[in-house]
């Protein structure tokens, strides 16, 4: 599945919710569906800076693809960081680098957030766009 393909998925099931308290749920369940972060990865390198919560971010090239996991101790936030794994997970850095995330905006995201979890969540993409890099630049 491409990442736009990823992207349209989500709007759709956004869409189907009307009420941002249903949307907050569905984010909540999306956090509680991610795998838990091994322990060894829940380092001072791997925290988000600019988030007002923790979130941890590992990021593992396979086969030319670039993996992530991660894990937050807010539960919006982790649903957050669940969709942009499940959005750009398992994709090369390149078209992670290149990748336009319309799908933010288009599901309300944005405007449904405080401006610390907005914050957040643009740091969130930052680390995310600078793994890509430096897996790009190692190949």
């Amino acid at each position: 599945m491409t990442i736009n393909e990823a992207q349209d998925e989500v709007i759709e099931e956004f869409a189907e919710l009307t009420d941002w308290m249903d949307k907050y749920q569905m984010l909540i369940d999306l956090g509680n569906e991610l795998q838990p972060l091994d322990q060894k990865y829940k380092t001072e390198d791997n925290l988000i800076d600019g988030c007002q919560s923790r979130v941890w971010l590992q990021a593992d090239m396979k086969d030319g693809l670039l993996y992530f996991t991660a894990e937050s101790d807010a539960l919006i936030v982790k649903g957050i960081i669940a969709l942009l794994i499940r959005v750009l997970s398992g994709h090369t850095p390149q078209e992670i680098i290149d990748a336009d995330l319309y799908f933010i905006d288009r599901i309300g995201l944005k405007d449904h957030l405080s401006p610390t979890r907005s914050n957040g969540l643009l740091a969130m993409l930052k680390q995310i766009k600078v793994y890509a890099v430096a897996f790009k630049a190692d190949e």
